[in-house]
């Protein structure tokens, strides 16, 4: 005999499916449209059904944080940690730059949820592998993530190098130099070199 649904409950609606409309929803008309009624509407069922699989709306953006970060590929350290960091970094950016509405939500909030923990402990478990005791290897895993979460929200208005064109090179002599010379190395390339110098910066205080 079929399990009875509790009322309210629709066939086939999961957490997972709650959290993907959501991200939906928010990448078309931001956070501040995410509320748990037109939530609901999205996916045509009253706001109240949402709480059989979300119970509050701090448990729906914990879940938003978890739908940009768990389906990256956990850093593989099988080359050396330094490359499977860098690679993992490239990933996040990547990430974040397709959803570009919820990266306050990262930059805010912490991973909390049970799948983003489990990450977490996949990365710390490479790196202690690879040698790093797990407060130095978490430290390190902190570094690199803040470090690509700012460098996308700083990003966020444009490249920040844009703003300086057109600079009066007789006030400001270097910035306009700075910014002619730069012409040609865009945001991936100034990320990339940045990237690279924190991880030899870690890798030399490890």
């Amino acid at each position: 005999m079929a399990g009875r649904r509790a009322p309210g409950q629709r066939v086939g609606l999961t957490r997972e499916a709650v959290l993907r409309a959501a991200v939906v929803l928010a990448d078309r008309e931001g956070l501040k449209a995410l509320s748990m009624r037109r939530l609901g509407a999205e996916l045509g069922v009253e706001a109240m059904t949402l709480y059989h699989h979300v119970p509050n709306k701090d448990a729906l953006l914990d879940g938003l944080v978890e739908q940009l970060v768990t389906p990256l590929t956990p850093p593989d350290f099988k080359e050396s940690w330094q490359q499977g960091l860098r690679s993992y970094a490239v990933d996040l950016r990547a990430a974040l730059l397709a959803h570009p509405n919820l990266v306050p939500l990262i930059a805010s909030r912490p991973a909390v949820t049970g799948q983003n923990l489990q990450v977490m402990e996949t990365a710390l478990q490479g790196l202690g592998a690879a040698g790093l005791k797990p407060a130095r290897a978490l430290d390190v895993l902190y570094a690199v993530t803040g470090f690509v979460v700012g460098q996308v929200v700083t990003a966020s208005d444009g490249d920040p190098v844009d703003h300086l064109s057109g600079l009066d090179a007789g006030d400001y002599p270097l910035l306009a130099e700075a910014a002619a010379a730069g012409a040609d190395r865009d945001a991936d390339r100034r990320f990339t070199f940045a990237l690279d110098a924190l991880i030899k910066g870690l890798d030399a205080g490890r």
